[in-house]
């Protein structure tokens, strides 16, 4: 018997294909950066956006089939947006059975007290965020933080450290925090926002906009969307191939003396 999250499961034979394909990504993901080393419960921030259902029902997904054998519980942190819908997701993840914890915290007070006007709210309020999930994620004795950042996400923040950062660097697929006690992985890192959007439509999830960042225009995030975008759009799969790329690199080929020690290659003649 199918978990209640996939009531409304479309029977078609291309909800099929784009849930195998998902599915199969997630699984790639969890044993390329070796997800379940130790793990035993895990902690999904759900937001209530389309990545962070879709990533819900793919590894509830994955633990009905019995090749996830860690405990599941979703969090989702209440802001204190203006607007914020509160009922929505305690009441759906009630519907469906799933184990659950709402927070609140009023984080959107201070990041409205803290960055000038005109500026940009994501990066202290994910820092914000982060903060309150990893204590959320041991009181509720986790050993891992799982968030839904997909292809497009960890793709633009390699951009956005290297035109902004002066840096080649993006969001890892599995981070240990600076504590040493949390995981943070991120399984749908191969996964392409138009299938996870795709996947959430098709599924009926009862969306929740992010009204706080969303009515900023100018973000540099977005512009970077919509520079990769253009590419895919003139190039078709320019993007995998751009995320095949992070986890191809040569130090000897970079300019970066701390990863290949350039001071000792020295050529020798032949004699």
């Amino acid at each position: 018997m199918m978990h209640p999250i996939f009531a409304k499961m479309p029977s078609s034979v291309s909800f099929n294909k784009l849930r195998k394909r998902l599915l199969r990504q997630v699984r790639q993901a969890i044993e390329d950066f070796g997800m379940l080393k130790g793990q035993k419960r895990w902690l999904i921030g759900v937001s209530g956006g389309k990545d962070s259902y879709s990533l819900l029902a793919l590894l509830i997904d994955l633990k009905w089939r019995g090749l996830l054998p860690v405990e599941l519980i979703a969090c989702n942190l209440d802001q204190g947006q203006p607007n914020f819908p509160k009922h929505i997701l305690p009441e759906y993840l009630a519907s469906i059975g799933v184990e659950h914890r709402i927070e609140y915290r009023d984080t959107y007070s201070i990041v409205k007290e803290k960055v000038p006007a005109g500026g940009t709210y994501c990066a202290l309020c994910s820092r914000l965020r982060r903060g309150n999930l990893y204590r959320i994620a041991r009181e509720e004795r986790c050993d891992a933080l799982v968030l839904g950042h997909h292809r497009e996400d960890i793709l633009e923040t390699f951009f956005m450290n290297f035109f902004h950062g002066g840096r080649l660097a993006t969001m890892p697929a599995k981070l240990l925090n600076d504590e040493g006690d949390l995981m943070v992985l991120r399984p749908l890192a191969y996964a392409a926002e138009d299938d996870l959007a795709k996947f959430a439509s098709a599924m009926e999830f009862p969306i929740i906009p992010c009204d706080l960042c969303g009515s900023q225009d100018g973000l540099e995030r977005n512009a970077l969307k919509a520079m990769l975008a253009d590419i895919e759009r003139r190039m078709p799969g320019r993007k995998d191939t751009m995320l095949r790329a992070l986890g191809h690199a040569n130090p000897s080929h970079l300019l970066d003396p701390k990863l290949f020690d350039f001071q000792s290659l020295v050529a020798e003649p032949k004699a």
